[in-house]
């Protein structure tokens, strides 16, 4: 008895499976075009990359957010730091990033030499400053017969300098002294020990020497002047100083839609970063865990971050590259960069 209420239970659950399959055909039928569903792959993360500098906030924020392209669900995103330029160049070599942060300088330079890279933006425009032990030292002109230390060597900031100089008609070597430190780092540490009066620093050095100076109860030092304020008083006809942007690396040639939403990205990030420099600064120091937060607080708030599109501050760059091949034209590879070398 009990074989045969099993066996019923069976037939009776095997007519029902069948009323079920045909009750979805008749279904399926009535929409003839209906695609399948097939998962979404994951999104590849862009890879983004920039030094120690206020150039790489936004960056920073973006790898938080991610990149909007196509009004699509944001594409993720991953931020690294490289030390030097050399560095730089072994990752663009290898393949191993998409868009990094650079000095104005470099990207043209690349560039030339047959580099497919390209710039997208200008958002620093305000990175270095003058820190001096003197209160009576107000700008670059006062020190004349003095010792100025400065990490810089054969980069944008040795470039703005040797310009920035020319143009006063200070003679390094005889005007003033050049003192060279091994990176701002050093430079802090010897303004800290008492074996410097004055420095040129990129921010946030600039801010730390200040900061730890202050926390360490030393001598007072003065924030005295920027070198972009300089830049304008020594060149008044061309007063802007495109200091720093984002690079595109050749492997996004392909995609001018993430060039445009890479520099869209950017933007968005570095006005957030400006409305909300503790934000900002909490979120760099995930990356530059030895930097105070109320050191990066300070670089955000001195420093001038505008996301800008390249093509649209082309004059501006072509200024300064013309000025630098007047002078040091192997800094920015002998020639003004090709038109499409200005994006996004």
């Amino acid at each position: 008895m009990r074989m045969i209420l099993i066996g019923g239970l069976a037939r009776s659950g095997l007519r029902t499976a069948r009323w079920a399959l045909l009750l979805a055909l008749a279904a399926c039928a009535g929409e003839p075009d209906a695609p399948s569903p097939v998962a979404e792959p994951a999104a590849v993360p862009v890879r983004l990359a920039g030094p120690s500098a206020v150039v790489s906030f936004p960056l920073m924020h973006m790898a938080l957010t991610g990149i909007d392209v196509h009004g699509r669900r944001p594409r993720p995103a991953r931020f690294r730091l490289w030390q030097n330029p050399d560095q730089l160049r072994v990752l663009l070599a290898r393949g191993e990033l998409d868009y990094s942060a650079v000095p104005a300088n470099l990207p043209a330079l690349m560039a030339n030499r047959g580099e497919p890279v390209r710039l997208l933006n200008v958002s620093v425009w305000g990175l270095l400053w003058l820190v001096s032990r003197d209160p009576d030292v107000a700008g670059f002109d006062d020190l004349r017969g003095r010792t100025l230390l400065t990490p810089f060597r054969r980069d944008m900031g040795a470039i703005a300098l040797h310009e920035l100089l020319k143009a006063r008609g200070i003679e390094a070597g005889a005007g003033i002294q050049l003192r060279q430190a091994r990176d701002g780092l050093d430079a802090v540490a010897l303004m800290l020990a008492g074996q410097g009066e004055h420095a040129l620093l990129p921010e946030p050095t600039a801010s730390l020497l200040l900061w730890r100076n202050r926390d360490e109860g030393g001598a007072p030092l003065y924030r005295a002047q920027s070198l972009e304020q300089a830049w304008a008083q020594a060149f008044p006809a061309r007063p802007e100083l495109p200091q720093a942007g984002v690079m595109a690396a050749a492997g996004t040639d392909g995609d001018p839609a993430l060039d445009r939403a890479v520099a869209a990205a950017y933007a968005r990030s570095a006005r957030w970063c400006k409305a909300d420099p503790p934000a900002c600064a909490a979120l760099a120091h995930r990356y530059l865990p030895h930097m105070p937060v109320p050191a990066l607080e300070e670089s955000i708030r001195v420093t001038r971050l505008d996301g800008l599109d390249a093509a649209a501050v082309r004059p501006q760059l072509d200024a300064l590259y013309r000025l630098i091949l007047d002078s040091q034209p192997e800094a920015v590879g002998g020639r003004l960069p090709d038109a499409g070398f200005y994006g996004p």
